[in-house]
């Protein structure tokens, strides 16, 4: 698998990371399906441990890296696929502000069988100050009841390459 990734990370075509929480190993994320051209595209998907779910460790190494990929690796627009009963997955972008674009019906094939997905994005213009920015000014004005409340409380960098 991680020659698969860096093979990956060396055409261009994806960006993988960990997530790191309090020096421990807790999540991993990863930027796939890049295309440049016309597109300038990708899409993320990530996971966290159950133990630092809800402490605000996904939504910002998902803010790191969107402005990564906008503000450092040039690409446009983002998108993130989430099965419709995956609760916690869907508050991540929702905290976030990713658009909501419908419903891909049968999308991935998962557990033996095609799933329905739903589509969230954003364009780089839609955070222009970026998107890490965005969250921080959000909870100040008390938007979201979890995670870090400034700058201060959320981990040094929880997105490390991989």
């Amino acid at each position: 698998m991680v020659r698969h990734l860096r093979s990956e990370a060396n055409a261009g075509r994806m960006l993988p990371f960990v997530i790191e929480y309090q020096g421990r190993l807790v999540g991993q994320l990863t930027v796939a399906g890049i295309t440049w051209g016309s597109m300038c595209s990708g899409h993320v998907g990530y996971w966290v441990d159950e133990a630092v779910a809800g402490r605000g460790v996904m939504p910002t190494a998902v803010a790191l890296v969107v402005d990564h990929c906008f503000r450092t690796v040039g690409l446009h627009r983002i998108e993130v696929c989430i099965r419709p009963e995956n609760g916690p997955s869907r508050r991540v972008v929702e905290k976030l502000g990713f658009r909501e674009e419908g419903l891909r019906p049968r999308y991935l094939h998962i557990d033996g069988a095609w799933r329905d997905h739903l589509v969230f994005a954003l364009t780089a213009e839609e955070v222009p100050d970026g998107l890490l920015n965005r969250w921080h000014r959000a909870h100040s004005r008390g938007r979201s009841s979890d995670g870090p409340r400034n700058a201060q409380n959320t981990p040094g960098n929880p997105a490390q390459p991989g």
